[in-house]
């Protein structure tokens, strides 16, 4: 099988996770006191949607997200405590430094939304190191619309085999499976690393020390 020419990471659960409920938390705190914070985002997710594919502006979301919740600041009162709800998955971020270090182009593949993205670049040093981003706000698209992956394709000048796709979502992965990409449905660190070694993307010796798991004591 031919090295493939770019590794594609998703980022929402296999590079940081996240946690919507850490914001419905703090924006409740600001809001009426009728609001329900365990269901706003759930019960709001066509606007969110109309964010991430980019139909509305952040001014735009936060004005209907105002008129929703009743929200009492200001619009950057409310853009840190959005955003502020990631959290870095260490195993994989370290992979990513891996076969950036083996010498494989990287891009980002992502739902997501400005907010997010502003955040995200601004607190978490790693996410600099990419040869590219693809985020479906900026193409009016989201995974996995044939759209966005179309969008990769012509952007990076790669499609088929020459990329290996890592995300966690089964739709997302299969759509990209069904253009001929090589694909890794990221459950775990540890199944991820396997995935890609059976690919043949992680045979040096150096990468399976700095991926070894520890040792657990017999029970």
């Amino acid at each position: 099988m031919p090295r493939p020419s770019l590794i594609v990471f998703d980022l929402g659960k296999v590079l940081v996770d996240f946690d919507y409920s850490i914001a419905a938390r703090q924006i409740a705190a600001r809001s009426n006191p009728q609001l329900s914070r365990d269901r706003l985002f759930s019960d709001h997710a066509p606007l969110l949607f109309r964010y991430e594919v980019g139909q509305i502006t952040t001014e735009q979301f936060f004005e209907e997200m105002r008129a929703i919740t009743g929200f009492s600041g200001s619009l950057g009162d409310f853009a840190e405590p959005f955003a502020d709800i990631f959290t870095a998955i260490p195993p994989m971020v370290e992979l990513h430094s891996v076969m950036r270090k083996q010498g494989f182009r990287t891009w980002i593949f992502s739902n997501t939304n400005p907010l997010a993205v502003s955040h995200i670049r601004h607190h978490f040093p790693f996410f600099k190191d990419f040869d590219g981003y693809i985020y479906s706000y900026e193409h009016g698209a989201m995974k996995p619309d044939t759209k966005l992956y179309e969008v990769l394709e012509r952007t990076t000048k790669c499609s088929g085999e020459e990329i290996v796709y890592i995300d966690d979502r089964p739709e997302n992965v299969a759509a990209g499976a069904g253009r001929g990409w090589r694909v890794v449905l990221h459950e775990s660190p540890d199944r991820t690393r396997s995935a890609l070694r059976a690919m043949g993307l992680l045979n040096d010796p150096r990468c399976r020390s700095v991926y070894s798991e520890p040792e657990r004591d017999s029970p």
